[in-house]
């Protein structure tokens, strides 16, 4: 691990207890939460995208509030939706986001996870799917974009205004904005996947198998699968990759009344998920030397480049921004952490 973030789900609701009762309260404290971590040297801010919930949906515009009032934090998603996105104003957007931020994005994309919505996209407009999961509107739009930001010439000009078979590419375009776009995997297929279309990877919070496996060994073998895929393709990078952890280090009474209850002694769980039997990984919560053992001995943690926190959003900017300080203090160096002041965080060679 070198390096590691926040990611929010963006939970707002008026609930007893909850700092995040409104829609904006949730967007001004996911600014206000990537500033702090900015500040403590944390490496990157990542915000979820579900739709027709109580919960963050169109991550650019509060990307590019992050990045207008951060210096050196990453920016990025985790992950867009695809089956949801209109491809081409999307490449448009994500370009702007990377020229004003100065390259410190990293957009995770991917069919996303179910939907409080029965084949939401088609409200948006996206039909014709043939799978009832909508996986082939994601990757035909995926596609699209993916085809837009590397600067494929895609419509064709009028020719009132250009010569005749002149065809126009999307503007403004990023350079390096291809290198800082994810794929968020929750399977090895789709991270070999991701590995032969020279992508980065975000590896889910779930895998879709069970084979009695520990979840951390299972998303080791995803991350190996990934890069496999990426050497034997003929990519020649260093791909990023990130794996998400609940991680909670117990350093006061505070933190012992939310966490301490021996959640750490759990172990993973098997479910069902979208018609699949899905291992999901455990939530770390432990006294400082406790959590170093235990993620030292988390393979995926050991492959990745990135960590990337899932934080309690509700609780409030204050106590996440606690949360953050309190790993970045006593846990996060013992697993070879490099802060932002260091520079852009690179990927491991293949």
């Amino acid at each position: 691990m070198r390096a590691f973030g926040f990611l929010s789900f963006g939970h707002y609701s008026p609930l007893p207890g909850s700092q995040t009762r409104t829609a904006g309260d949730m967007l001004k404290q996911t600014v206000d939460l990537a500033i702090g971590a900015d500040e403590l040297g944390v490496n990157g801010a990542y915000v979820r995208v579900h739709h027709f919930a109580r919960q963050a949906a169109s991550p650019i515009p509060v990307l590019t509030a992050m990045a207008a009032r951060t210096r050196r934090i990453e920016v990025g998603t985790g992950v867009i939706d695809m089956r949801y996105e209109n491809p081409l104003y999307l490449a448009e957007e994500a370009a702007a986001l990377d020229l004003l931020s100065d390259g410190r994005v990293a957009l995770g994309v991917s069919r996303g996870s179910p939907e409080t919505a029965l084949r939401g996209y088609e409200a948006f407009g996206y039909t014709g799917s043939s799978d009832p999961r909508g996986a082939d509107i994601a990757r035909d739009h995926f596609d699209t974009f993916w085809a837009a930001i590397n600067g494929e010439r895609i419509a064709e000009a009028d020719p009132r205004q250009a010569p005749a078979g002149t065809r126009l590419a999307i503007e403004p375009r990023s350079e390096t904005l291809p290198g800082h776009i994810w794929w968020g995997s929750g399977s090895r297929s789709s991270a070999e996947w991701a590995g032969r279309a020279g992508l980065n990877l975000m590896s889910s919070t779930l895998l879709t198998e069970a084979t009695g496996q520990p979840f951390h060994e299972l998303q080791a073998e995803q991350i190996e699968a990934f890069r496999q895929a990426y050497r034997e393709a003929g990519h020649t990078g260093t791909p990023r990759v990130s794996v998400s952890r609940s991680i909670f280090p117990i350093v006061n009474e505070l933190d012992a009344r939310y966490f301490g209850d021996g959640r750490d002694e759990g172990g993973d769980q098997v479910g069902i998920i979208d018609g699949f039997q899905s291992t999901f990984g455990k939530t770390y919560a432990a006294e400082p030397d406790k959590l170093i053992e235990q993620l030292q001995a988390d393979a995926a943690v050991a492959s990745a480049d990135t960590v990337m926190l899932t934080v309690p959003n509700q609780l409030g900017v204050a106590y996440n921004l606690h949360v953050l300080e309190s790993f970045a203090k006593h846990v996060a160096p013992a697993l070879g952490w490099r802060p932002n002041t260091e520079g852009p965080v690179e990927g491991y060679p293949v």
